[in-house]
């Protein structure tokens, strides 16, 4: 019988959903009972993480803490949080439960390493740049992390904000493309979205690039961690 998983969610609710169907469409499977147990706590209650971590917003390690141990006593053997930035609250989380939180940011650091890249631009929200999540994470793997200028990563957070947290499409995407472009330019051998959003952002606009989709990563990594196999 394989380990339950528990999905810490809510951060936010398209990534949340994104998340469990990358397990369940990654997993090999024959029939229903060959998946793994998943349990989900999209708790939409848990206040904006880069608001918190950058401009003193309100905190939501309390709410993190109050689905992590609803999920453990729901019966979850470890969790996983589809939102990068959360990460930034990880250890804290982990404090509270006895069961093992697998950390995205390593997950995706860990699997490039393997992938033989040396050099990875990160796309993702303000507070998971400034954070360093991701730097610290490439650091440990012998990968150099390249970041957007200023005013890309501005449209970034466009992009993950004004449209697919308020469920609007992108009235911008060449834009998009031409960061794509440029940070491949400045040596990124791989683009990660390093926000969850960015993926199911990248498939409505289908950009041609060289990508790392955390989420997917760290759906794979769920799905051996529970003792199933990937496809």
């Amino acid at each position: 019988m394989y380990q339950s998983v528990g999905i810490l969610g809510g951060m936010g609710p398209l990534a949340t959903c994104d998340l469990m169907e990358k397990i369940i469409r990654n997993t090999r499977a024959q029939r229903d009972q060959d998946n793994i147990h998943i349990y989900v706590d999209c708790n939409t209650n848990i206040p904006d993480r880069t608001a918190a971590i950058l401009r003193g917003g309100e905190d939501p390690l309390p709410e993190m803490v109050k689905s992590a141990v609803r999920l453990q006593s729901m019966g979850a053997d470890f969790l996983i949080m589809p939102c990068n930035t959360a990460h930034y609250f990880a250890e804290r989380i982990q404090a509270f439960i006895d069961i093992p939180l697998l950390h995205m940011p390593r997950e995706t650091a860990k699997y490039l390493k393997g992938q033989g890249v040396t050099k990875a631009a990160i796309l993702a929200t303000d507070g998971t740049i400034q954070s360093g999540i991701y730097d610290f994470a490439l650091r440990e793997e012998g990968i150099e992390a390249i970041r957007p200028d200023e005013q890309e990563q501005k449209m970034v957070m466009s992009l993950i904000y004004d449209c697919v947290k308020a469920s609007r499409p992108c009235d911008f995407p060449e834009e998009v493309v031409a960061l794509s472009q440029r940070l491949q330019s400045r040596g990124a051998q791989v683009l990660i979205l390093g926000c969850t959003e960015l993926p199911i952002a990248f498939a409505q606009l289908n950009i041609a690039a060289p990508l790392a989709d955390p989420t997917e990563i760290l759906a794979r990594a769920a799905i051996r961690f529970a003792g199933a196999e990937t496809i």
